[in-house]
């Protein structure tokens, strides 16, 4: 458990990190050293790190740590999709998935436990809020899952063992940008040459249309945007998506334009949840067209993956292939995802349905093995 008065360096980008290595006594280099060791290396024994100063070491081992939430637990699908769920405390856990593909591996990451959302297609939000997951909360999804993944690579005969964490999406439990003063230390991480190195190109944040903080973002670090858009008129959407009758269709839409003006991609992708005779018309698709016809874009086509509390169905493949015919035949690019890890609830819009259960059994199972040291390893 961590000190009150110890720091988790996963919790600082490479200025924090220089300005606490600066209250420290040290140099800014000795950031960049401790930077790599942490993120390009995996390494969590100070001791280890032998290219700092024996006197730096000392200061560290007494005074910081680095420490990624504990895994509960970590199941990998019958296509490869890897799913871990990990304690943030308090009873809260969020959801990390891992989706490998022949040319890129995509790392989906949470940033709230809960969301305050509420859309009517996702489990997530059905959950609730929670809180706010931290820098070190977030980043440390990443770090975690790329070195259990490189443990694992190195287990296994290629082509699987060359599979590595190629694009983040920002796609997991919660809104990121209203968790915006957590999420930007660790999107420089990820894009950071002594970190990841990932480029704006392969960082995407979802959002549902908080256009204030895409604003923000789009000044402070643009980076691929995707926005949750599901409706083609302000009346479906705000059945849909609550946060539309604060942020309706058309300051969205400008918005969209505005931070095209920044972006690393010339589009903005829209994410689009197909539900049965909800949302799936060609007459929504119609309106969809004129809807973004001033901002360049894609679609997204998101088969809808059924819950209970919902009252929704997904739409038949049929009608989603009508559906994605209209917006081509009006020269939109249009994709539909291919639902993947559904049989470990890894799914999107699946996260968290069953979370707050599982971590109150590993909760009791913790507490009835208190006498007992128990280490959960992610491979």
């Amino acid at each position: 458990m961590t000190n009150a008065e110890t720091v988790n360096l996963l919790d600082f980008d490479a200025e924090g990190l220089v300005a606490y290595c600066g209250g420290l006594g040290e140099k800014p280099f000795r950031a960049k050293q401790l930077q790599r060791w942490i993120h390009q290396r995996g390494a969590t024994d100070f001791e280890a790190m032998t290219d700092l100063a024996k006197s730096l070491r000392s200061k560290l081992a007494t005074r910081a740590e680095i420490s990624a939430p504990a895994i509960v637990s970590d199941n990998i699908s019958t296509d490869g999709t890897r799913k871990w769920l990990v304690d943030v405390g308090n009873s809260n856990a969020v959801e990390t998935v891992y989706i490998p593909e022949e040319t890129r591996g995509t790392l989906c990451i949470s940033s709230q436990a809960g969301c305050a959302v509420n859309c009517r297609f996702c489990s997530t939000g059905k959950q609730g809020f929670n809180r706010n997951l931290s820098t070190a909360e977030i980043i440390g999804q990443l770090w975690m899952a790329e070195f259990a993944l490189r443990q694992t690579r190195a287990e296994l005969p290629a082509p699987a063992s060359e599979r590595v964490i190629t694009n983040v999406v920002m796609m997991g439990m919660g809104e990121p940008l209203l968790n915006y003063d957590a999420v930007l230390p660790a999107l420089r991480l990820m894009l950071d040459d002594n970190a990841y190195g990932l480029s704006r190109r392969r960082v995407t944040v979802s959002t549902s249309g908080v256009v204030p903080m895409m604003d923000r973002l789009g000044a402070d670090l643009p980076v691929a945007l995707a926005v949750s858009l599901h409706a083609s008129n302000d009346a479906l959407r705000d059945n849909l998506v609550p946060l539309n009758k604060k942020y309706p269709l058309h300051e969205l839409m400008a918005a969209c334009q505005r931070y095209l003006r920044v972006a690393p991609r010339d589009f903005i992708t829209f994410e689009y949840c197909m539900l049965d005779g909800v949302n799936d018309s060609d007459a929504h698709a119609r309106e969809l067209v004129a809807l973004t016809r001033d901002v360049p874009c894609k679609f997204n086509l998101i088969p809808f993956n059924p819950f209970p509390e919902s009252g929704l169905l997904r739409s038949k493949p049929d009608r989603i292939k009508h559906f994605a015919q209209v917006l081509m035949d009006a020269g939109l690019i249009t994709t539909v995802r291919k639902t993947r890890g559904d049989d470990i609830d890894a799914a999107c819009g699946q996260l968290a349905g069953a979370v707050q259960d599982r971590t109150r059994l590993a909760q009791r199972s913790r507490d009835a093995l208190s006498s007992r040291v128990i280490e959960v390893h992610p491979v």
